[in-house]
C-alpha cells in the first residue's frame, strides 16, 4: 500500500510493544470485511476524523487498526490486539459488506 504512512515512532511501537509490522497492518486493510468506524470520543476527535476497524492479518491475529485518512493518504496512528469491548462495539456497529 503506497498510500500508507507509518511514522518511525509508530513503526517502532508496533514492533516493540505489539510485535506487529507494516505487513500485518496492510494485511488487515486487505482482509477487512466490515466498515470503518469513526472515533468520536471527545478526547480523540481529530480533523480529519480518526477512523478504526478490526480485521485479521494473514496469520489469523485479530488487530485493531487506527488511522486518519487525508487527501488519499492513510496515516497510521496505532495498531494492536483489540480488547473484548472493542470487538463487541465493532461487531455491533460496523456494517458488513
Amino acid at each position: 500500500m503506497k498510500n500508507l504512512v507509518i511514522s518511525p515512532a509508530i513503526k517502532e511501537k508496533l514492533l516493540q510493544k505489539h510485535s506487529l509490522s507494516r505487513n500485518d497492518v496492510e494485511q488487515c486493510f486487505m482482509n477487512r470485511t466490515r466498515s470503518y468506524l469513526m472515533d468520536n470520543r471527545l478526547n480523540h476527535v481529530t480533523d480529519p476524523p480518526t477512523e478504526w476497524f478490526i480485521a485479521e492479518n494473514n496469520r489469523g491475529l485479530l488487530i485493531k487498526v487506527v488511522f486518519v485518512f487525508d487527501d488519499g493518504i492513510i496515516y497510521l496512528k496505532s495498531a494492536f490486539p483489540p480488547n473484548l469491548t472493542e470487538i463487541s462495539i465493532y461487531n455491533t456497529i460496523s456494517i458488513p459488506y
